[in-house]
């Protein structure tokens, strides 16, 4: 079942050409000249109910724009948006009653309220029954360990703190959809471990559909079974993150520590040394054209090996390997 649908979106902006210095100044409050900038271009894709999608690209490259049009902020230049059959921006209220919104460095909380005091709002504005509430709430304690924060003003809580207490008030409402922008940035790695962990059982045990932008690739190689990779704004890939690791992922490193004197690679074919340490070598493969045994095999050959390690690449490799090729 799509339960977001993207179709030929595209979004820009104008801006004006202006001069510098007092006399530019003057001239473009005269006469100034548009220039328009496509923020995303023509992009197409379906989510179905219950993905857990990772939304990346490089600064500028159009993500958070993406989601201001799904989350009905934002009104596309052309090209149709649907969130749960919605057209967000023409049915802002109907939308936000479904979807919950996280954005890393802005809160939805009251900034000088206690945290159970922005809770309850939260729950007059969605309009939560209160066996439901109570029972998300005492789920979110139990898993997101904010019960110890709800009497503190939302103004002296830490960014990680904060950041627990966001994605909590995001899903009292049960949400069909959760929009991520940059959830973790800033956040240590307990922190972002307890939210990780959250996000994802929120996802198996609710069937919460879940998007995800963000800059920190171990969040999407924790997270995200799909990957939809963006380029000044248009699509470049987008796929399961297994399928991106097969397809963009051969490379294998494999380190090496030899037993004797190691005197290099003549004569092995399909096989770079990237660097050397004492006995111990980096070497790397492909693995479409050889398998780890046939390294080791051909290497054994000549050496002894004392002990070894394949790397297999992350998911952060693949991405910077797909933008230098691009």
């Amino acid at each position: 079942m799509d339960i977001i649908q993207v179709t030929n979106l595209t979004k820009e902006f104008k801006t004006y050409n202006v001069k510098n210095g007092f006399l530019g100044a003057i001239a473009g409050a005269i006469s100034r000249k548009a220039a328009f900038t496509k923020a995303i271009d023509n992009i197409n894709f379906t989510i179905n109910k219950g993905e857990f999608v990772g939304y990346v690209g490089e600064n500028g490259a159009g993500k958070s724009t993406t989601i201001k049009i799904l989350t009905g902020i934002l009104v596309p230049t052309s090209g149709e948006a649907l969130v749960n059959n919605l057209v967000p921006y023409k049915n802002r209220r109907k939308n936000a009653m479904k979807i919950g919104v996280v954005f890393g460095q802005r809160t939805q909380l009251w900034w000088d309220l206690a945290v159970r005091e922005s809770f309850d709002l939260l729950k007059s504005i969605y309009r939560i029954p209160e066996d439901r509430f109570k029972k998300n709430i005492k789920h979110f304690y139990d898993i997101l360990s904010i019960d110890k924060y709800l009497d503190i003003p939302v103004r002296k809580l830490s960014l990680g703190q904060r950041m627990r207490c966001d994605l909590a008030a995001s899903l009292l409402h049960d949400p069909e959809v959760l929009f991520l922008d940059e959830p973790t940035i800033g956040l240590d790695v307990v922190a972002k471990d307890a939210i990780r962990q959250f996000l994802k059982e929120i996802n198996e045990k609710k069937s919460t559909t879940i998007i995800l932008t963000t800059h920190d690739m171990m969040d999407i190689e924790h997270l995200c079974e799909r990957i939809i990779i963006l380029d000044e704004g248009k699509i470049i890939s987008d796929g399961s993150t297994d399928l991106l690791k097969k397809n963009y992922g051969q490379h294998r490193v494999m380190e090496i520590e030899f037993q004797d004197e190691f005197s290099g690679l003549s004569g092995i074919k399909d096989i770079k040394l990237l660097r050397e340490e004492s006995c111990k070598k980096w070497i790397r493969f492909n693995g479409s054209d050889l398998s780890a045994s046939d390294v080791i095999s051909k290497i054994a050959i000549k050496y002894q090996i004392k002990d070894l390690s394949i790397q297999e690449p992350t998911v952060e490799d693949i991405i910077k390997s797909i933008y230098n090729n691009r």
